[in-house]
């Protein structure tokens, strides 16, 4: 099967090219190096493959192919990190593909911990605004009102502060 023409990829690239990397980036995370290296990739796999792409879906397939191309580059760099490098550790912790280390690993059971000594109420909502729900969201869920929510809410996260001060 012959490539794609060139002039079809001229079409598409200036209006999916930004939006890819927007994915790839709220996806991963990963450094602009590495965000370019794997956009770039999957462009040329598209060039390749384009008549197996169905019009209207490239840019859901460069995404997912960048995507791939990015976390294949991620576990390969987790056996390359330099320990003297804590910023670049940090990240690959981050975005899990590194285990943090036993001091964050049991900071992070601590404050685990301490979400499950409050009242189950404060819990639920806590968990939930863990998960991107905002504040009226919680209260159509929960049935309370938003003042409510902001209130169990707030009182949550001062019993975490004062345990989080207290380690």
């Amino acid at each position: 099967m012959p490539p794609c023409p060139v002039a079809e990829l001229e079409t598409i690239y200036p209006e999916l090219a930004p939006q890819l990397e927007r994915i790839v980036v709220r996806n991963l995370g990963v450094p602009a190096a590495l965000l370019e290296e794997a956009c770039q990739v999957a462009w040329g796999e598209l060039a390749l493959r384009r008549r197996e792409v169905a019009p209207g879906s490239e840019l859901g397939w460069l995404a997912t192919t960048a995507t791939r191309v990015a976390l294949r580059h991620l576990r390969a760099a987790r056996h390359q990190v330099s320990l003297d490098d804590e910023e670049q550790r940090e990240h690959l912790v981050r975005i899990g593909a590194v285990a943090p280390g036993p001091e964050r690993t049991a900071e992070l059971r601590a404050r685990l911990a301490a979400v499950q000594q409050l009242p189950m109420r404060q819990r639920r909502m806590v968990w939930m605004q863990g998960l991107g729900y905002g504040y009226d969201e919680i209260a159509a869920r929960t049935g309370d009102s938003r003042r409510t929510v902001e209130r169990q809410l707030l009182r949550a996260k001062v019993h975490l502060r004062v345990v989080h001060e207290s380690m």
